[in-house]
Parts: structure tokens; C-alpha cells; sequence
């Protein structure tokens, strides 16, 4: 991350009017608690996984979702709430989380939804998954969305949250895949779950998943794995990412999104009739049969034995030398995948309504220099009683749109810092906050630079402390005119 160039300086005017702050009261209550959350962040985190597409059921025939949509509920501020309603005489059921999962489309009897019993996992995480969704024929739509809601058990609403956008496909294409029809290509980075269905019956599916810091496959639980093109000669340790849509015959790499445990490199096949295909060169698509030879290996290809995951060997077919024979356990079904995360933390005790809308920032753009510089900031369900905080300072927010917030950025000064004689960057988390004190983290930052003329004699950083830079690792946005650095940590 290189410096930008801006000095820091007071204001030399005010931001217009129509922009709003919070009165002196009501912002000195709220930056008091700001300031406890930044001490202790009590966030807490919903987590939806769910798949891409989902295929369309016909008839009396119900075709599950599968992966089925899961739900992770996580951070300290979960068992900080409960305890809070437990105080409050509810008695010990009144503190249970429980929701249901259905599609945007239903209305709002719970009947037409599934209802999550949340189970408390050993990493302390609340986990639930909807088994049972399905979309039926009589939906004409290509897209649609989850909708979750979650309420504790006496009754108090946590509020609705919404999975991203899932496209509608009849069955899997048995055509070689056109790279026009990217909606259905799986490409480098992407995030795909792989599952394997013995004999075709669904209560024998298992997903690939890692526990303990290894490989199994599940019936219960599925994992997001990152989906790596990678060179023909790269090692398990290191191996440079390549772009593009992956192929049948590419070498590619398996992470974990959740663990970073990753398998060696392995070449994907295309399976036909339970035979790995050694000499097709095709886009792989959704719900495609593949399977995964391991690299430099004698026909060995990943494959899973009840729950554990073992080396197969594939036995060669003397009359076609482009086929190779596999077992049941070697053929695995492949589907993108997709992730959304809701954080938030209730720091003060007052709040009762639910917390939804919940933020999403999605991109910064920095505008302006000198006296005044301008943060829009952009992402979804945004609304008019939220303001932008950088740390504990309150930012002048204008609401723009459902998907814009435009804010002044504050001078480095109200930080309380002898910012005339700065030689460090100043780092602030960049909050924001309803105006009942709710607070939606993010996982971006703001990066204060100070200005080589200001130090003299001094060498000014080219970038922030050395204990910044897991903030750093994947995503920074440069904007050239001001001497502000913007990041965001996947």
C-alpha cells in the first residue's frame, strides 16, 4: 500500500447544512459506547451460506436444495445479549435463538417457511441448516432470494436477513458449455461445494467438509472451498493463481475458506458413466459429475469412504486409454456457492427494534482534498438513520440512496492526536451507526498519512504499522488525490 498525498490540516469550512451530525448529547452517549465497543468489540455475526443456482422441482417431485442453505451465528455479543434478556426474569428459554428460512416470494405466514433450531458447535458457533427448501414449477422466476428470520425464544425479534441472489436452472447442462453463458461457468477464485450422492438416493449424500484441520465428508455439514486454476508444475506448499474459467484437464487447487486447510494440487476430470474422461477440454458447469486425480499420481483420485476421505485408485480401460474406471466414492458433484456476513452489536442497552436493515459495504470512493474530502460509501440497505463513523468520530452523512452514503471525511485533529507534529499513520475501523446506537462494524478501514512537510527532517512511512497489515492482506482501493488510504479485509 503506497502513501497518498494530502496535508493535514484543520477545515477551513464547514460541511453544508443539509448534512446531518447527531446532537451534542445524543453524541456524547454514543460515543461512549463506541468507544466500550472498540475496547471489547460484543459483535455478532449471522453467516448464510448457500448455493449459486438451484434447480427447479417438477411436478409432485421435490428437489431440495442441495447444498442445503446453512446458517453460522458467531461472536462474543450472541451470549452478551442472552445473558441481558436472561437478567430481565425471562427465565432459561427465553434466550434460545431460534429463525425460518424460506424463498422472497413467500408471505409471511411461517407455515410456508422452515423453521432452524440453532445447535451450539464446539467453536462455539450456532449453527442450523434448511433441509427441506425447494422451489417448485409453478415459480416462473430465474432468480431468487432467502429470506431468514430470527427471533429469541420469548417472542423478541432479531431481524430479516436476505442470502444473495440464486439462479433458477432446469436440470445440469449436458452440452458442452459456452463461456457466453457465464452464470453457469465456474471460474478461478470462485468459491464452489462439492458433494457426492452414492447409488443417487439423497439420504446417502455427503459433503466434502474439514474438521479437526482435515478432510471428511459430511452428512450434516458442507464447506465453501476456494477454487484455484493453478500451473502445471506447482507444489502443495506454493503455487501461483492463474485467472479464467476453469477446464476439464486444468490443474487446480482446493482451500478451505474457513480453515485454509488446502489438498494437493489435483487435476478435474469430467465423468461419463462413472469414468473419468482424460482427454476432454470443456468449461466445467453447474451441477457437473467430476472428479479429482491427484497430480503426478498413478490414477489416484479423491474419494471418501463413509465419512472419511481416502485415495482411490482408478483402474485403466485397455480398449479406450482416454478413460479411466472409478467407484461411487470417486464421483463428486460440483456447485458454486456463495457467502453473505451480517455483523452488528447492540452497545447500548436500550435498543429494542430489530436490527435489520443490516449495512453491507461493498466499495469507498474518495472524492475531494484540501479543506474538505468527500467518502461515499457504497453497498446495500442503507437508510436514512445511519451515519458514518471513522473510530469514535463522528462523520456529516448524507443519505443518498438505499445503496449510497456520502460523508465528510473528519479532520485527523478530532482524533485528539498533536496531529501538527504526526509521525505515525493513524488506522480507524469505519463504523456505522443507527441512530439508537446500533452499530454495524465493517471490514474496512480508514488510514490517516501524515504529510512529509509536517515532519521535518523526518522520513515519512511508506505504509502502515507491520501489526495493519492482516488488515491489508486482500483488498486496496487507492484514490490518487488525497493522502488517505482505504482498505478492506475479506
Amino acid at each position: 500500500a503506497e502513501p497518498l498525498t494530502h496535508p493535514c490540516r484543520p477545515r477551513s469550512r464547514s460541511p453544508p447544512r443539509c448534512w446531518l451530525r447527531s446532537n451534542p448529547y445524543q453524541a456524547n452517549l454514543l460515543r461512549d459506547g463506541v468507544r466500550r465497543y472498540l475496547q471489547l468489540p460484543a459483535d455478532q455475526t449471522v453467516l448464510i451460506l448457500h448455493a449459486k443456482v438451484a434447480q427447479k422441482s417438477y411436478g409432485n417431485e421435490k428437489r431440495f436444495f442441495c447444498p442445503p442453505p446453512c446458517v453460522y451465528l458467531s461472536g462474543p455479543g450472541w451470549k452478551l445479549k442472552q445473558e441481558q434478556i436472561k437478567a430481565r426474569d425471562v427465565g432459561e428459554a427465553g434466550f434460545r435463538v431460534c429463525g425460518y428460512m424460506g424463498l422472497d416470494s413467500m408471505g409471511s405466514s411461517l407455515m410456508e417457511t422452515q423453521k432452524l433450531s440453532f445447535e451450539e458447535q464446539p467453536d462455539e458457533k450456532g449453527f442450523s441448516c434448511a433441509k427441506a427448501l425447494y422451489i417448485s414449477d409453478t415459480d416462473k422466476r430465474k432468480h431468487f432470494r432467502l429470506v431468514l428470520k430470527l427471533f429469541f425464544s420469548n417472542g423478541q425479534e432479531i431481524g430479516t436477513f436476505h442470502s444473495k441472489l440464486i439462479k433458477v436452472i432446469s436440470k445440469p447442462s449436458q452440452k458442452k458449455q459456452s463461456l457466453k453463458n457465464t452464470d453457469l461457468c465456474i471460474s478461478s477464485g470462485s468459491k464452489v461445494s462439492l458433494f457426492n450422492r452414492l447409488r443417487s438416493q439423497t439420504v446417502s449424500t455427503r459433503y466434502l467438509s474439514v474438521e479437526g484441520g482435515a478432510f471428511i465428508a459430511s452428512a450434516r455439514q458442507w464447506a465453501a472451498f476456494t477454487l484455484h486454476l493453478a500451473e502445471e508444475c506447482c507444489t502443495r506448499s506454493e503455487f501461483p493463481l492463474r485467472e479464467g474459467y476453469i477446464r476439464y484437464g486444468s490443474v487446480v487447487q482446493l482451500v478451505c475458506t474457513a480453515t485454509g486447510v488446502t489438498l494437493p494440487p489435483l487435476i478435474i476430470r469430467k465423468v461419463m458413466k462413472q469414468y473419468a474422461m482424460l482427454d476432454v477440454d470443456e468449461p466445467i458447469s453447474q451441477l457437473h459429475k467430476c472428479a479429482f486425480q491427484f497430480q503426478g499420481s498413478d490414477r489416484m483420485y479423491l474419494c471418501l469412504s463413509t465419512e472419511k476421505v481416502i485415495q482411490f485408485q482408478a483402474s485403466p480401460c485397455p480398449k479406450e486409454s482416454n478413460r479411466e474406471l472409478l467407484n461411487d466414492g470417486s464421483c463428486w458433484t460440483i456447485i458454486s456457492t456463495e457467502t453473505v456476513e451480517y455483523t452488528f452489536s447492540e452497545s447500548l442497552p436500550c435498543i429494542c427494534e430489530p436490527v435489520s436493515p443490516v449495512p453491507l459495504i461493498t466499495a469507498l470512493q474518495l472524492t475531494g482534498g484540501g479543506d474538505v474530502a468527500m467518502l461515499e460509501v457504497q453497498g446495500e440497505y442503507f437508510h436514512t438513520h445511519l451515519k458514518v463513523w471513522f473510530g469514535d468520530v463522528e462523520a456529516e452523512t448524507m443519505y443518498r440512496s438505499p445503496k449510497s452514503l456520502v460523508c465528510v471525511v473528519p479532520d485527523v485533529s478530532a482524533f485528539g492526536s498533536d496531529w501538527r507534529w504526526l509521525r505515525y499513520p493513524i488506522t480507524v475501523p469505519l463504523l456505522l451507526i443507527r441512530d439508537d446506537g446500533l452499530i454495524y462494524s465493517s471490514s474496512f478501514t480508514f488510514t490517516y498519512t501524515p504529510e512529509q512537510s509536517c515532519i521535518p527532517g523526518q522520513q515519512v512511512l511508506s505504509d502502515a504499522p507491520e501489526d495493519s497489515d492482516k488488515l491489508l492482506d486482500s483488498i486496496h482501493q487507492e484514490f490518487t488525490r488525497t493522502n488517505f488510504h482505504l482498505f478492506m479485509q475479506s
